[in-house]
């Protein structure tokens, strides 16, 4: 049982969003890779990141107070386990995460109280236009959210590989597949399955090169195009990973509508999502449902929402396949 109040434990939560404010801050800064190399003072800190020392030496304070940093004498600051994940070369970073957090995602989530009582597209409403057209005109936040997207996703990455099996296909098209580090990840563990890339064209051009330096460029298939207007044939299985929960079901049903017009009746559809299980216990796809709805307008969705949804566009869903993470494939196949 927790020692901590009630009404503590609510004043945490209500302040929470400084602790945020907090992290995100010394990872834009780049606090971590500072003191990759050991111990340093505020000063020298300061000089390297372009802070006033003194404002510095209280933003790390902060950061210390809640396990972000140590100091171990006055003054001085140094690593600790909790901050090493925001240093910018660690195997599972969350700096760009963070970073990106700390930009369109904050401004959007302060229209929170206002999305709930409208139909308003929060990220629209802040922005003046849809999150992925933003993106294809600002390429310093798109090459942010890819790095975040790959962030969060690496752990997701090695749980799907454990737990399902992609040996048994020839060609698999990763529709919607960003920067191309599920598929990649997919090839590397199969080096007899050739690869399709389907996304916007501009994000095709920016996950090229990712491929060559996998070295499995000569297995891949790159095409640029719009998956609300058509979705290429030729593979023996589509995947998206985290694509249907970015929009609401009249979307969503056109674009697995598109992918179906793409397959034979019995190939397989792969949805990697969060799948919302009853009952009141903390899941992170809780959470990420508010920031569907406040950004790109999309939701996440328990097991019979996808049911419906997949029965709608032609598909069957045959199971939902856990992982050792809180993802979850659901198979599908064209009927």
């Amino acid at each position: 049982m927790s020692s901590v109040s009630p009404l503590d434990q609510l004043m945490q939560m209500i302040s929470g969003y400084q602790v945020s404010q907090i992290v995100m801050t010394v990872s834009e800064m780049g606090i971590a890779d500072l003191l990759k190399k050991g111990p340093a003072s505020v000063e020298v800190l300061a000089q390297q990141c372009g802070a006033k020392p003194e404002r510095l030496y209280r933003l790390l304070r902060a950061a210390a107070s809640v396990g972000v940093f140590a100091e171990t004498d006055p003054g001085i600051f140094t690593m600790t386990p909790l901050a090493e994940p925001l240093q910018s070369d660690h195997p599972l970073t969350l700096r760009p995460f963070a970073i990106m957090m700390l930009d369109e995602h904050y401004v959007t989530w302060g229209r929170l109280g206002a999305s709930v009582k409208s139909d308003e597209n929060a990220f629209e409403a802040a922005y003046g236009e849809p999150f992925f057209d933003f993106l294809g005109k600002n390429p310093k936040s798109a090459a942010i959210f890819d790095a975040a997207m790959t962030s969060i996703h690496g752990r997701e990455t090695e749980a799907i590989l454990d737990a399902y099996d992609f040996s048994q296909f020839g060609t698999i098209a990763d529709v919607g597949g960003g920067n191309g580090s599920k598929l990649i990840a997919v090839l590397q563990k199969h080096p007899q399955l050739c690869g399709m890339l389907f996304d916007l064209p501009h994000v095709v051009e920016r996950a090229a090169p990712n491929f060559t330096e996998a070295k499995v460029d000569d297995r891949m298939t790159l095409v640029g195009g719009d998956f609300f207007a058509e979705v290429p044939s030729g593979a023996d299985a589509y995947m998206m990973r985290h694509i249907i929960h970015d929009w609401d079901d009249e979307k969503s049903a056109l674009i697995l509508k598109n992918c179906r017009a793409a397959m034979k009746p019995g190939q397989k559809l792969l949805l990697v999502e969060y799948v919302i299980p009853a009952g009141n216990d903390p899941f992170f796809g809780k959470l990420l449902d508010l920031t569907m709805m406040l950004i790109p307008g999309g939701k996440e969705r328990t097991e019979s929402e996808y049911r419906d949804l997949l029965a709608s566009c032609g598909f069957r869903l045959d199971g939902v396949i856990n992982t050792s993470q809180a993802i979850s494939v659901l198979e599908s196949f064209a009927v």
